[in-house]
């Protein structure tokens, strides 16, 4: 890594970015092939069970090397919990979580030292801080996503106390598309394959197409659809921080994403105002809406009906044919891809676009009964 004079406004750039949240904030650090992965948790109410069995369930279904249609990494991901709890519970004080790397193999990357790949992070790295980290791209990997993993574990126990539920599942792979709705799937069967896709015959298929790209050298695409049931009405802002600005902020700053789309999403502008109006009746002491094509969301605050969307995952940048590139001095080069990647990095992003959402709408609940005291 080099190591040239930088500006002051360089090196403030170098710590920013890595925050995430209002009053229920994580902070994560740590690089790719770094000595260790960590995140901070600030805000988490006291008095909260911590299950650390919980967390590394989680952090299992995202970890590399879990199937054999995901990168061959081999890493544990078990996170230690350094701070914040006291015998099984939070204690209201920050939560300092430490995830160790062990299978880091840096000189896999040493051939791509001084050169930009393609579709990576490397020549915008490069550009704004003059400096970067070419083992696996170091804070631009996707590695980094165990830290987001980790802090949304915790947020989703805290939701755990409001009776709200996150699932997500891979919908698409490729032009293999799901098409059953969230509300027509068995939720029970999305553990049940590699794939995480809740139809058996479709995930058979997404794993042998999966498998075939692999084997060209290639890499695919694909689409995770999530869904909140539990949600209450009342969370969200109805102006800069509207509920699905910031779904779709999260979400998005998810290595890969290319998309975002709730509710009827872009399907929605073929309907008129007639059909996609969702008309309100009561039952009982709750509103309800008798369509969803909102999304549970409207105005940009939660109206207490399912919230559901769909992420877009570019295919994998890093692929085994040789490609045309530049390198630091601005000379033409062949770019090689070697290392441990993912053909398709969709099954491994369900958990992390769970622990995403967990995060933010932990973070409005928060925001939600600060208000209303």
């Amino acid at each position: 890594m080099r190591n040239p004079t930088l500006a002051a406004d360089q090196i403030k750039a170098i710590v920013a970015g890595s925050n995430f949240g209002t009053l229920f904030r994580i902070s994560t650090f740590g690089e790719s092939h770094g000595k260790a992965l960590g995140v901070i948790v600030d805000g988490c109410p006291a008095g909260i069970a911590i299950d650390e069995d919980f967390i590394s369930a989680e952090l299992a279904r995202r970890r590399p090397g879990q199937s054999s249609i995901v990168t061959q990494r081999k890493e544990a991901d078990q996170a230690q919990i350094l701070s914040g709890v006291f015998e099984g519970f939070s204690t209201g004080m920050p939560i300092a979580m430490v995830i160790f790397n062990a299978d880091a193999r840096s000189k896999d990357y040493s051939h791509i030292a001084d050169k930009f790949r393609p579709s990576h992070a490397d020549y915008t790295f490069h550009a704004k801080y003059g400096a970067r980290d070419y083992r696996g791209g170091g804070r631009s990997s996707a590695r980094e996503t165990a830290a987001r993993v980790a802090g949304g574990a915790i947020a989703k126990l805290f939701l755990q106390q409001y009776g709200i539920a996150i699932f997500a599942y891979t919908s698409q792979v490729g032009k293999l598309q799901l098409s059953k709705s969230y509300s027509e799937i068995n939720r029970e069967l999305i553990e049940t394959n590699p794939v995480r896709c809740p139809d058996p015959e479709m995930a058979a298929e997404m794993e042998a197409y999966i498998k075939e790209v692999r084997k060209d050298g290639d890499t695919v695409g694909g689409v995770v659809s999530a869904v909140v049931q539990g949600c209450p009405p009342g969370l969200g802002e109805p102006v800069f921080d509207k509920l699905h600005a910031d779904l779709a902020k999260a979400i998005m700053s998810i290595n890969a994403c290319k998309g975002f789309e709730y509710g009827s999403g872009f399907a929605g502008v073929s309907m008129r105002g007639s059909e996609h109006n969702d008309a309100f009746y009561q039952e009982g002491e709750e509103v309800k809406t008798r369509t969803n094509y909102s999304g549970g969301i409207q105005g940009g605050i939660s109206n207490g009906m399912d919230i559901y969307f769909r992420a877009a995952f570019k295919p994998v940048a890093t692929i085994v044919t040789d490609q045309e590139s530049v390198n630091e001095a601005g000379e033409s080069v062949t770019v090689s891809g070697k290392g441990r990647h993912d053909p398709c990095v969709v099954p491994r992003a369900v958990p992390i676009v769970e622990a995403m959402t967990a995060l933010v709408l932990a973070d409005h609940l928060l925001r939600q009964r600060a208000s209303q005291k």
